[in-house]
């Protein structure tokens, strides 16, 4: 990968209470790509995920040190507005986490963060309700509890919210391991059109769901980086031992 990456994490170490988790992680995150943090259980991917928006700072007990790159400042050694960085980074948790309140109130809340006005406000809500594909499905009951849609729709709603607060990369964490078949594969077409806009980072351990959607990858074990590379690559060609034995489910 010769162009700028988007992230750049060189020399990344974490551990808590002097367990090490992340060890000597060095990763380049292209911009506008599907980066896939692949790996077994337990091997560090989520909590790299978390370093990236800085929310290895609520864990106690953290020592981290090394360097995350994000628009030419280490947001590691920043003196900026860690929500700030945080707004730069969209978050999508394993199961969806919609706010107690109707399905428009979940996307305006996100707007009114960023400033857009209450006279915009049903435009941009349609806009991002449009951008998951939900729009035509919740259209007639947008004052409805978020609550009520299925589990499917409640993902794309919290993608929806995730996107109206104008992050530049979507962080997410093992995404679809809570959904049906079906509301799996709509968040992973979701994923691949919005790498046009946005730059994406997943973690799975779902070997294939890596191959359907992933442009690069980032392969882990026990907190360290085996290998990474263009996805083509990655799964045709894979050098090291261990990632060949992991692609062939020697192990999970």
């Amino acid at each position: 990968m010769n162009e700028t990456p988007k992230i750049l994490i060189s020399n990344l170490n974490l551990s808590i209470d002097k367990h090490d988790i992340l060890k000597n992680i060095n990763v380049k995150i292209p911009e506008n790509k599907i980066t896939v943090l692949l790996g077994p259980s337990g091997c560090g991917k989520t909590t790299l995920l978390k370093t990236l928006n800085r929310l290895t700072d609520l864990y106690e007990n953290v020592k981290i040190n090394g360097s995350i790159i994000l628009d030419n400042e280490d947001i590691l050694h920043t003196k900026s507005d860690i929500t700030k960085i945080r707004q730069k980074m969209g978050l999508l948790s394993q199961r969806p986490y919609p706010l107690p309140m109707s399905i428009y109130g979940n996307v305006s809340s996100g707007l009114k963060i960023k400033g857009v006005k209450e006279k915009m406000l049903d435009e941009k809500v349609e806009h991002y309700l449009k951008a998951v594909n939900l729009w035509e499905e919740v259209r007639e009951r947008l004052h409805h509890p978020a609550s009520a849609l299925s589990i499917g729709q409640q993902q794309r709603l919290c993608l929806a919210r995730g996107l109206a607060v104008d992050p530049e990369i979507i962080l997410a964490d093992e995404p679809t391991s809570a959904l049906d078949p079906l509301s799996s594969q709509s968040i992973e077409e979701m994923f691949t059109i919005l790498k046009k806009d946005y730059t994406l980072v997943v973690v799975t351990h779902i070997l294939r769901q890596a191959k359907r959607i992933a442009d690069y990858v980032v392969f882990m074990y026990l907190g360290e980086v085996v290998e990474q590379g263009p996805a083509n690559e990655f799964f045709s060609s894979p050098k090291m031992d261990r990632t060949k034995a992991y692609l062939k489910g020697a192990f999970n």
